[in-house]
């Protein structure tokens, strides 16, 4: 079969390998769309030490389950399926109150465990005694279904912040998961929502998404639009999505006093240090919160925001490609002109 296959940074390569043999306790699926994240284009370009190379790449997949060798799961061949992609243990503190996306052995597909840039994949066993594959509806496309991992992201983020009917949401960061993060609070209930982005290109593109309203704040003072549009309050969740740390600085003084501020957007190993001021988080009782990865529980619902199409993942998926032009998809990643790129079979 063909698959996307990483030896080391900047040696990625789409090449025949054998197809997967489903073992005892696996089951087979036949991938037919799998997108491509920012976490992928980070490993080519600067490498992950996490991934055992040589790889399968790709987590935000989907595909038909072709052979099913689980005796207890209620899969059957024919159904589509996605993936809360970080595999847990089961086993460990976090795994046993609920938090599998906090696991001490997380074991993610497409670092641990073959991924889905390839025409079949297995998935193992321990994903599915641990409940991390979820059927799709048959209706919803296969560029849709394999946003599910990255909307579920979103929904773990916002499912944090205990929003309200009506709240207003500031998210910084017009990339696809600040967009993402954006309509998952929509659908959770925000009455408003403010999106703040320095380039132009992803504010041009963030206009088709329903925003409220939309900040430059390269030319516009971002506190004083919130305020402007929160009555002098601040906004009541700030969500960064935006890869930097000023933003994460800035948050604080954005946020309503009992408001939540959510550091989405992760920084790099080695510049990850911040300066906060503390005040405003004891005399204005923030909520200062972070969310990685998610759960299975989360992929549950996103599919069901894809599904009832809450989610605009026609608009979110904005470039199909065939599993064979992985490095046309990091092009357009790079230029800025794609949100996700999805690669089908």
């Amino acid at each position: 079969m063909q698959a996307v296959v990483y030896y080391a940074p900047g040696d990625i390569r789409t090449e025949d390998v054998p197809k997967p043999v489903c073992k005892d306790g696996e089951i087979l699926v036949k991938v037919d769309a799998c997108a491509v994240c920012g976490t992928d284009l980070k490993s080519k370009n600067h490498g992950n030490p996490r991934i055992k190379a040589p790889l399968i790449m790709g987590h935000e997949f989907t595909g038909i389950v072709e052979e099913v060798r689980h005796s207890e799961t209620a899969l059957r061949v024919g159904d589509r399926v996605v993936m809360a992609t970080s595999v847990s243990c089961g086993e460990c503190f976090y795994c046993k109150r609920g938090w599998r996306n906090l696991c001490a052995s997380l074991a993610p597909m497409g670092f641990s465990y073959p991924g889905g840039m390839a025409e079949y994949t297995v998935i193992p066993e321990l994903a599915l005694r641990g409940g991390h594959v979820v059927k799709v509806p048959p209706e919803v496309k296969a560029e849709h279904a394999a946003l599910a991992e990255p909307t579920s992201c979103a929904v773990n983020a916002v499912g944090q912040c205990n929003i309200q009917s009506g709240d207003t949401v500031l998210v910084m960061g017009a990339g696809p998961m600040g967009l993402l993060n954006a309509v998952v609070a929509r659908a959770f209930g925000a009455g408003k929502i403010i999106l703040s982005e320095l380039n132009a290109l992803r504010r041009k593109q963030a206009a088709n998404f329903g925003i409220d309203v939309l900040v430059d704040p390269a030319s516009e003072d971002l506190q004083s639009v919130v305020k402007r549009e929160t009555a002098g309050i601040g906004a009541d969740t700030v969500i960064v999505a935006a890869p930097a740390a000023k933003p994460q600085e800035e948050a604080l003084s954005l946020v309503r006093k009992q408001g939540t501020a959510v550091l989405f957007a992760s920084l790099p190993a080695g510049k990850s240090d911040i300066t906060i001021d503390s005040r405003l988080i004891h005399y204005g009782e923030i909520h200062l919160i972070a969310s990685s990865d998610s759960a299975p529980h989360h992929v549950e619902t996103a599919v069901e925001l894809i599904a009832s199409k809450r989610i605009p993942a026609e608009k979110i998926a904005s470039h199909i490609l065939p599993l064979n032009q992985i490095e046309r998809a990091f092009e357009l990643m790079v230029s800025g002109e794609a949100l996700r790129v999805v690669l089908v079979n």
